[in-house]
């Protein structure tokens, strides 16, 4: 851990490797259970709408982002869909997880109420891992 609570090392790879392997299974599970493509493309950012929490302050805006950006609520909507058999609410977990595994990828962690940039996976600019 570093001094702003974030990893580092191998831990930070493993968590951004992890992510890779969400995004890219998601997009194979997405292939055979999707609504199709374009659908994908019209939703994939939906939960960067959280960042509008940003605008009543880095306390809100961390609360709502992670919200929006932790794999509970994808895996929780993917559960509904497969037990409802309502192909929608499984495109949209697939999706929404497909997400979160870009973003982690990137490097895009969870957010501290200190400000955007600090994140479990390091601050957002600094690029070593």
């Amino acid at each position: 851990m570093t001094e702003n609570n974030s990893v580092s090392g191998g831990i930070k790879a493993l968590l951004r490797i992890e992510g890779v392997l969400v995004f890219v299974i998601s997009l194979f599970a997405y292939s055979k259970f999707g609504s199709g493509w374009g659908v994908f493309a019209l939703y994939f950012l939906v939960p960067d709408l959280s960042l509008l929490g940003y605008v009543a302050g880095p306390r809100v805006g961390a609360i709502l982002y992670n919200s929006a950006h932790s794999y509970i609520g994808a895996l929780l909507c993917l559960t509904m869909g497969v037990y409802l058999s309502d192909p929608w609410t499984i495109s949209a977990g697939i999706i929404w997880a497909s997400h979160i595994g870009f973003d982690r990828a990137l490097g895009y962690g969870l957010k501290y109420g200190k400000g955007f940039k600090f994140t479990h996976l390091g601050t957002i600019g600094h690029f070593k891992i």
